[in-house]
């Protein structure tokens, strides 16, 4: 993974990091199509990074290649031991949170194929200055500015986790320019709501997409397109009884939203729908809806991988794949925990065009 054509000489290191041959080269890794996946471990100190490929000749989980945390060396390690987690992936960047999953204290983008980083200067807006708060960081890229965005919502609390009293504070901060903007254009913010999940947003078509819950209790999709910076909203699938959304994921070109039922020494149902049309809550179609039972503890989504099949962890955090139409359940022989992340990837020499007091080597 280590890029080293840099070092050959002055001329290749000066046409290698030209944004020009970057985007060059962007190009060309998205026409490859090598079908590679980012999954992402986190344990408390220490994180897990592996690239799988998939195909179909060969549709089993294989892992492509791994690479360590950029934090494990010493003078770059938090003096908290606290976890990073991985916000999302986009062109070969990947936006990692460090410390509570709700509460992160310092936002990274890592490029570890060019092994270089950057620590994005946090908001002006904290707990600090409004009280107590939890956030939400998102990340994704811009087509219309070619730009790469990380948006956090910032949402403050009034005694209860999900009580909220006023409409959401949201940054968004640019690559391009390297700052935080507050929106302040009133159409432009969310409404008052909390962001319901600890997982990361799911970024498609340009916008990410969070499952939030508004002041009488609903839950919705909370939009926020990453070009018009403008937020709307999504109706969740209409079902009865009350239904605990736990999870949006990308599928295909849309999304998928998950929800569960049951618990421990209990048969887990499992049902996922997903929206046939991007932003058309009345093509919310239902993928399955399945009862397990692994005997284990509460089973958590992850995901997607490229070949449909949906992943997730359960029990002592072991990773298992099911294939909706064949009812084949793969065990992936691995372990993940409540960190664990997965994403299509590509391989990228993003960040190499930034001045090297900017991003960090190492």
């Amino acid at each position: 993974m280590r890029f080293i054509c840099t070092s050959v000489s002055k001329t290749w290191k000066s046409l290698i990091q030209n944004p020009t041959f970057i985007s060059t080269h962007l190009h060309h890794s998205h026409n490859k199509n090598q079908n590679l996946f980012l999954l992402s471990v986190s344990r408390i100190g220490k994180q897990f990074y592996t690239l799988h490929k998939e195909d179909d000749d060969d549709p089993d989980f294989i892992e492509y290649t791994s690479f360590d945390s950029p934090f494990h060396a010493p003078h770059l390690q938090h003096p908290h031991h606290r976890t990073y987690y991985a916000c999302g992936t986009f062109n070969g960047l990947i936006c990692l949170s460090y410390g509570l999953r709700n509460r992160a204290e310092v936002i990274f983008l890592w490029n570890p194929c060019v092994r270089k980083f950057l620590q994005l200067p946090y908001p002006d807006v904290t707990v600090g200055t409004h009280g107590a708060s939890c956030t939400s960081f998102g990340f994704g890229f811009d087509p219309k500015t070619n730009d790469y965005k990380v948006v956090r919502i910032l949402y403050i609390l009034c005694g209860h986790l999900y009580l909220v009293k006023s409409r959401p504070v949201v940054d968004v901060y640019s690559l391009s320019t390297g700052e935080w903007r507050i929106l302040s254009a009133s159409a432009s913010l969310p409404p008052i709501c909390a962001v319901t999940s600890c997982s990361p947003p799911a970024f498609a078509n340009g916008a990410l997409h969070w499952i939030a819950v508004a002041d009488d209790n609903k839950q919705f999709v909370l939009v926020f397109d990453l070009g018009d910076e403008v937020f709307r909203q999504i109706l969740l699938p209409e079902l009865p009884g009350e239904i605990l959304w736990t999870r949006l994921s990308v599928y295909g070109n849309s999304i998928a939203v998950f929800y569960i039922t049951g618990g421990i020494d209990q048969m887990a149902q499992i049902s996922i729908w997903v929206m046939k049309e991007h932003g058309v809550a009345s093509s919310w179609t239902p993928f399955f809806t399945a009862d397990f039972d692994f005997g284990e503890a509460m089973i958590k989504p992850i995901g997607f991988r490229m070949n449909g099949d949906a992943v997730f962890v359960f029990g002592e955090g072991k990773l298992v794949s099911w294939n909706p139409e064949s009812k084949e359940i793969k065990y992936l022989r691995m372990i993940g925990d409540d960190g664990t992340f997965i994403d299509s990837y590509i391989e990228s020499l993003v960040l190499l065009d930034k001045a090297t007091n900017v991003a960090v080597t190492y």
